[in-house]
């Protein structure tokens, strides 16, 4: 891979997160997995110094339902570029009143509740039980926990979110029920990405914003609510993301880069 086409730092997200304007000597490439497309072009450009590699989850427009995006397409070409962390961006519904609009969360924990979705790369010739047990790269979330309260950002550094198919909203029976498991956010997108990342050897770290309340809160969700918050507060998630780049730590004595140690049988 030339080093032009090469990056050690990956952001995936979307609405509001990405600004080209940001970034020096930018360029966009598309690398052939074994998996397919990739959701968009990765692009590629200099910040504050650091090389780092884009690609919007949903594709441009916004176009990919959760439940279609290539996750292993994704994940297998920044894994081929050279990257060795990811800051994932994403929105989430809130399971908890103190868990408010417009907050972020720093996930910790995640429940799968999701049903088509293609999650390992090793499906035969070479059996993999990789651990997930503590699915976040644990130097990438005590770093931005640290940023986050230094600068005053309203985040919650603890967060299980349970990750649902999509593309429809829960039920409120459903909504209720993943309470009383103990969630505190609900989102469509994180799995199978976290665990994809972890069987490539990547650090893997997820940011979420808080657009709304689950329908457990008697209000049922509107998408137009969702993207109105969305946009409301883009420029602080960009804020938080981008303003911790600069001095994001080295990774490459993380637990997350010999993850496959004990796990291929």
């Amino acid at each position: 891979m030339s080093s032009d086409h090469s990056a050690e730092i990956a952001i995936i997200g979307g609405t509001g997160i990405y600004d080209p304007e940001l970034f020096q000597d930018r360029k966009e490439i598309k690398i052939y997995t074994p998996y397919g497309a990739t959701s968009d072009l990765i692009s590629i450009g200099i910040y504050e110094g650091k090389k780092i590699a884009f690609l919007q989850r949903h594709g441009k427009g916004h176009v990919i339902p959760p439940h279609k995006i290539n996750y292993r397409a994704n994940i297998w070409a920044l894994k081929n570029i050279g990257v060795k962390q990811i800051i994932a961006s994403s929105a989430v519904g809130s399971l908890r009143e103190d868990y408010k609009p417009g907050e972020f969360v720093l996930t910790d924990q995640f429940i799968d509740r999701t049903k088509t979705r293609f999650d390992t790369f090793y499906e035969g010739g070479q059996i993999c039980h990789i651990s997930s047990a503590d699915p976040i790269c644990p130097s990438l979330h005590k770093y931005f926990s640290k940023y986050a309260q230094e600068n005053n950002f309203p985040i919650h550094t603890k967060g299980t979110y349970v990750c649902i198919e999509g593309p429809r909203f829960s039920s409120r029976a459903e909504s209720k029920l993943f309470r009383d498991w103990g969630c505190d956010i609900i989102g469509m997108t994180l799995y199978p990405e976290v665990i994809l990342a972890r069987e490539a050897e990547i650090c893997y770290v997820t940011i979420s914003m808080v657009t709304d309340y689950d329908v457990w809160s008697d209000k049922p969700v509107s998408a137009v609510e969702v993207i109105e918050i969305m946009y409301k507060n883009a420029a602080n998630f960009k804020k938080l993301i981008m303003g911790a780049i600069p001095n994001l730590p080295d990774c490459n004595n993380c637990v997350c880069q010999c993850a496959l140690k004990n796990a291929l049988a």
